[in-house]
């Protein structure tokens, strides 16, 4: 009778470790795994959005810069009709 009680015990006091301890931290240790892999990934595409950005506005930079230069056009005399 004594064995059976203390079976029941051990097999109640099993169930309340197992559904009570290790499955909401399993549970919970999933949920943070998840939402640190979420976040890198945002991470990452923004940091991508980023360099495109900057690439972007280095090649219009670069653009504008071969644009704005000044022609050089030799030597240039004014010419003078002398009478």
């Amino acid at each position: 009778m004594i064995k059976l009680i203390a079976l029941i015990f051990l097999l109640w006091l099993f169930y309340k470790i197992v559904f009570d301890f290790i499955v909401p931290v399993y549970q919970s240790t999933k949920q943070v795994r998840r939402q640190m892999s979420d976040i890198q990934d945002r991470m990452r595409q923004q940091y991508q959005q980023q360099q495109q950005a900057q690439q972007a506005a280095e090649q219009q930079h670069q653009r504008a810069a071969t644009q704005q230069r000044p022609v050089d056009k030799g030597d240039y005399i004014d010419f003078e009709e002398v009478k």
